[in-house]
């Protein structure tokens, strides 16, 4: 449990909601940061005893002891999944987060008779779970974003030093914004080529900025910073981690949003950078359509090329860029139109009404037996033909 990054802060805001409705609720970790523990977040380890009536809201993104255990807790329970990056990712870099990611997706497979319910904030995240074997009711739920904390004041600093904000004065340099973990399945080294092929390609002075915290990736932050060096683009921003201020100044100096992701559950930082009105180009893989809807640019291809193009088309045509901002801010208005509180405690409502979700395992033996019985038709046919 931390803060800024996506699991813990849907985690705190459906704590903050199901408070408002009048529940009595507690957060419980495996690891908490130390802001996490002041505000009252505890480890799992004092949680009380379960009756049966308690009901766990579980989230799931990784490998931990706690994905063993909550299986063997005698009460309500409903995942909300927010899906495991594939080890493949990790294995160059560090043996530990791939173990830990391989490690999430068995033990997610393994729960799948283990909830009354699920809640996924993507129809990808869906669909995993019940690839996966989960037969219990799965939502796709709204995520609760706190629009009103992006309205803060941002660094001034480094706000001028970007150039400020291209609404107010257009910039010389153009700004090319990536908000996310520094991280191989993010791609960030597609990033780096995007932006020699553009100023190989283009005459349009270009700034490549990457917001995200290497935490345990040092060694493909170095991969990336020595890609960089090898190809002349030694201006290029790493920021590090950094304070939620200085976040909100990288997204006010944005001309554009350009995200070459290949693993996510959901990916805010597309739905923050939609709501400062930066046009936003991302690379169609797992949710991010979902995300997207049908706002901003959805890229096909990964071919530099063709990558230049869309972009160079954002900053050379200010009708299409108008354009783009439009249908983006229909989509974030759609996220403030639905009442995407009461939205998501319907939800909970609907699915604890009910009362329990049973695995009949006499109904599970007859359907094992009509799976055989076809396979033995199949082989008949096979032979036949």
């Amino acid at each position: 449990m931390s803060f800024g990054d996506a699991v813990s802060n849907d985690c705190l805001a459906i704590d903050k909601l199901l408070r408002k409705e009048g529940y009595s609720t507690a957060i419980f970790a495996e690891n908490l940061s130390d802001k996490a523990e002041s505000l009252g977040v505890r480890n799992y380890r004092t949680l009380p005893k379960f009756k049966k009536d308690d009901v766990i809201l579980y989230h799931l993104s990784t490998g931990t002891e706690l994905n063993r255990k909550v299986a063997e807790y005698d009460c309500r329970k409903y995942i909300i999944y927010h899906n495991t990056t594939p080890p493949d990712f990790f294995v160059p870099y560090s043996g530990k987060l791939a173990r830990l990611c391989n490690n999430g997706l068995e033990e997610t497979k393994a729960l799948n008779n283990t909830f009354d319910g699920g809640f996924c904030d993507s129809d990808y995240n869906r669909q995993q779970l019940v690839n996966f074997g989960y037969k219990c009711p799965l939502k796709v739920r709204p995520i609760l974003i706190p629009f009103e904390d992006y309205k803060k004041e941002p660094n001034q600093e480094i706000l001028e030093k970007m150039g400020g904000d291209p609404n107010v004065t257009p910039h010389e340099v153009k700004n090319i914004l990536f908000v996310g973990r520094i991280a191989p399945n993010k791609c960030q080294e597609d990033l780096i080529s995007l932006i020699y092929a553009y100023r190989n390609l283009y005459s349009t002075p270009v700034r490549l900025i990457l917001v995200g915290n290497p935490g345990g990736m040092e060694k493909f932050m170095a991969k990336l910073k020595a890609y960089a060096s090898t190809l002349g683009l030694d201006d290029i921003v790493f920021t590090g981690q950094i304070s939620f201020p200085a976040i909100l100044a990288y997204y006010r100096s944005a001309d554009c949003f350009v995200s070459m992701s290949e693993h996510e559950g959901f990916c805010m930082p597309l739905i923050e950078a939609m709501n400062y009105e930066i046009p936003v180009v991302a690379y169609k893989a797992t949710a991010i359509p979902d995300t997207m809807g049908d706002a901003g640019v959805l890229l096909e291809s990964k071919d530099p090329k063709y990558v230049c193009e869309k972009i160079d088309k954002i900053f050379e045509d200010e009708s299409y860029r108008k354009q783009l901002i439009e249908g983006q801010n229909r989509h974030i208005d759609s996220y403030i139109r639905d009442d995407y509180e009461k939205k998501l405690f319907d939800i909970i409502e609907e699915v604890k009404s009910i009362t329990s979700y049973s695995y009949d395992n006499s109904s599970l033996e007859f359907y094992k037996i009509l799976l055989e019985e076809i396979e033995k038709l199949l082989k008949i046919k096979r032979a036949d033909f």
